[in-house]
Formats: structure tokens, C-alpha cells, sequence
């Protein structure tokens, strides 16, 4: 074989092996199976109970294949993990030899949640028209986003918002259902008893925050705004 041939073949068998790694490189893991999927599955299953939306969980066979047997095997999250996007489950066996293994994960959730159904301007108040419902994995999303119209109820943009945009609490601010120096009544609720007394609120409030209530003599008291305009005060 001469040199020039000799050449052809190596730069052929290199092109040979790097279809392969790229081809390796795009197959996606196994589903992982057997006991160690159950044990996975049956540690998970009570803690997606409750999620905003409906949840799926993807189990990964490791590159190193399934974990060996194990008669005492438990399930375990690393500490601060999440059960939101990707993850890693613990797995610990308690038989001879003991053993630890992480397994990746991937737990999806799809739930509704409020786009932008055309462009926002600041400082825009928001009415209906401007958003609208979608579908989607909610995991992919900001933890902001707004799953409930509610939150866009007397909502004003803080920036502008591109069309299909998710709708998040930190581009929004609410009116104030309270302005500074208003006349309001400040309720204290006790067991058994109810006192309103007249005051002047100290700053503005949206729905639901807590505002500061200057009642008469000059004392200063603290009430939650509910949606009449009352405050009130927490027991």
C-alpha cells in the first residue's frame, strides 16, 4: 500500500468513526426499567400530586447501564432539588455491598398560562384583549409567569411586551385600589367581637398588600386591602 492510498483509508476511517459519535451523540438515552423505575416512580408519584397542570416524568437509563439489583433499594432527592425540569434521583441500596446511583430525570408539567395576544407599550394598562390563554410545559417557563387572569386585573405594563410573549408578575404592576391620604375603614376582627374605626391610609395599595392606617389620636396601624376597599386587620 502507498503512501497515497494509505492516507484515503485512515481519512476514511475517520470520517467512519466521527458519523458514529455524532450519531451516538443524538440517540437519546433508554427509558429506564425494571425495579429501580418502580422504586423511582412510586418515591415521585405522591410529590407531583398537586402541580398546576398535568405532569410527566421521563426516567433516564444511566450510560452505564440500569443499577444492579438490589433487594433494599430506596429513593431519595439530593437536598434543594426540585420537582420541576430536569433532576437527578437518587437511588441507595441497603443490601451487600450498599451502593449509591443518581438517575437523570425530567419532570414536565403542562399547564395554562397567559401570553401577550399583541404588542403591550409601557405603561399600557392591560384589558382583556391584550392576553391571551396558552398551552404549554410550564417548567420551560419563568417561575413568574401568570397562570391566573386575576393577576391582570387592573394590570399596567412596566415594559413593552412583544406579541406571544409570557406574561410575567415583574413586567406588571397593579393600579392602586387605595391612594395616599383616602379616607378608609380599618377593620379589627377578634374572637367574638368586630370594631371599625375611620382612617387615612398612609401610602397607596393594590388589592391584597398591606397598607399602613393612620386611625384618630395619631396611632398607626397595619391592615391587608380587600377588594371593597376596607382594611383589615390580620388576627
Amino acid at each position: 500500500m502507498n503512501t497515497w492510498t494509505a492516507a484515503l483509508v485512515l481519512s476514511a476511517s475517520l470520517l467512519a468513526l466521527a458519523g458514529a459519535s455524532s450519531a451516538n451523540a443524538g440517540t437519546k438515552p433508554a427509558p429506564l426499567a425494571g425495579h429501580a423505575r418502580a422504586v423511582i416512580d412510586a418515591f415521585l408519584a405522591p410529590q407531583l400530586l398537586g402541580m398546576p397542570g398535568k405532569t410527566s416524568l421521563r426516567v433516564d437509563t444511566p450510560i452505564s447501564g440500569s443499577p444492579p439489583e438490589c433487594s433494599a433499594l430506596e429513593a431519595f432527592l439530593p437536598s434543594g432539588a426540585r420537582l420541576w425540569g430536569r433532576l437527578s434521583v437518587g437511588l441507595r441500596c441497603q443490601g451487600e455491598p450498599p451502593w449509591t446511583r443518581y438517575i437523570q430525570a425530567y419532570v414536565s408539567v403542562t399547564g395554562n398560562y397567559y401570553a401577550a395576544a399583541r404588542p403591550i407599550s409601557a405603561g399600557q394598562a392591560l384589558t382583556d384583549a391584550d392576553s391571551e390563554l396558552r398551552e404549554g410545559d410550564l417548567t420551560k417557563l419563568p417561575d413568574s409567569v401568570v397562570l391566573d387572569r386575576t393577576l391582570l386585573k387592573d394590570a399596567i405594563a412596566n415594559y413593552s411586551i412583544a406579541l406571544g410573549s409570557p406574561l410575567r408578575k415583574e413586567l406588571l404592576r397593579t393600579l392602586p385600589l387605595i391612594v395616599r391620604g383616602q379616607n378608609i375603614k380599618l377593620l379589627t376582627r377578634g374572637q367574638g367581637f368586630t370594631v371599625s374605626v375611620d382612617g387615612k391610609a398612609m401610602t397607596d395599595a393594590a388589592l391584597g398588600a398591606t397598607v399602613q392606617v393612620k386611625i384618630e389620636g395619631g396611632q398607626v396601624l397595619r391592615g391587608v386591602v380587600r377588594s371593597d376597599g376596607v382594611v383589615e386587620r390580620p388576627n
